[in-house]
């Protein structure tokens, strides 16, 4: 890879049109990352309340609430990506050297202001369909809300962004986890069970291999640029590793809540462990294989892939 720099007439992208560089900016692709968990957490409450795992004063599922949740997760991510196209322009992270999409506000689509502006508009549509779930789950869940706000606004934003300091991973499992699934769960049972909680790490973690894939590509800007992901800091070997552990992690967590329910060798279940597996094993030799370069957003689109499937085969073996 050569350090000249690339002409804007033969390497730029193309400029989009108004409306395309906000949709662009959103980054419809990552949207299934705020999906799935709630869908998975939604598929596991409706499995339950027909089960009679848990019982729940109304009995039955809830559709509003279920609706806001999505909401407020597909709005909070596009937030998180408007505010994370922001920061890192202003702290220039998208260089010209970028390998992966190019970003509205770096490529001159969208001026700063006005991306910030979306980020806080597009931030309290988010808030207004939290709000709305409040008859459901009481006025403790605005503690929730809140903590998720200023999280994803810390993310990539302000002076000590939690992003640049290796927490990002932690964040992921923790609020692409843990957070959406057991919150989502809780508001159509009134509980956070044992089960909820190990199904939500599970997500956690497949969700953050999309993370960790984008990472492993841009360690080396990131290293140049100061942001110091954890593969950023600790290097390319412990990335490679990092990325295959995250979904063995996933089917040891999967695993145990099949044994805990006695339906691990029902055929959806198993068929959720062991394809997910497959195409897990099938990611990570393609990221060992190609190792650096512009090629590895293959493995990007591979980790979203993989989610999807997982989600998918998961929601219905838990629905069931």
């Amino acid at each position: 890879m050569t350090n000249e720099p690339q002409r804007q007439s033969t390497s730029a992208p193309a400029r989009p049109s108004k409306l395309g560089a906000w949709f662009l900016a959103s980054r419809p692709k990552t949207l299934t990352a705020a999906a799935i968990p709630v869908v998975v957490a939604l598929a596991l409450a409706w499995g339950d309340l027909a089960s009679g795992r848990v019982e729940t004063p109304s009995g039955t599922f809830l559709w509003i609430p279920a609706v806001c949740c999505l909401m407020f997760a597909l709005l909070a991510q596009i937030a998180a990506n408007f505010i994370n196209d922001y920061a890192d322009y202003k702290k220039g992270t998208d260089g010209e050297n970028r390998k992966g999409p190019a970003r509205a506000v770096a490529s001159g689509w969208i001026a700063p202001r006005s991306m910030l502006a979306a980020t806080f508009i597009v931030l309290a549509l988010a808030c207004c369909f939290g709000l709305a779930t409040l008859p459901y789950g009481g006025w403790k869940l605005i503690i929730v809300g809140v903590v998720s706000c200023v999280f994803c606004l810390l993310y990539s934003a302000g002076p000590l962004p939690l992003a640049y300091i290796g927490l990002g991973d932690v964040l992921v499992v923790a609020f692409f986890g843990f957070v959406a699934v057991g919150f989502t769960y809780f508001l159509q049972t009134q509980h956070i069970t044992f089960d909820a909680a190990l199904v939500g790490l599970a997500i956690g973690f497949a969700t953050d291999n999309i993370l960790v894939s984008n990472n492993y590509r841009d360690r080396d800007e990131d290293r140049a640029n100061r942001k110091f992901t954890l593969i950023a800091i600790f290097g390319e070997r412990f990335g490679r590793y990092f990325y295959l552990a995250n979904g063995l992690i996933v089917v040891a967590l999967l695993t145990a809540v099949f044994l805990r329910r006695g339906v691990l060798y029902h055929p959806l279940p198993l068929a959720s462990v062991v394809v997910y597996l497959a195409f897990h094993f099938q990611a990570w030799r393609r990221l060992v294989r190609i190792g650096s370069g512009p090629a590895l957003i293959s493995v990007l689109a591979m980790s979203s892939r993989n989610l999807v499937i997982l989600g998918v085969l998961l929601a219905f073996a838990l629905a069931v």
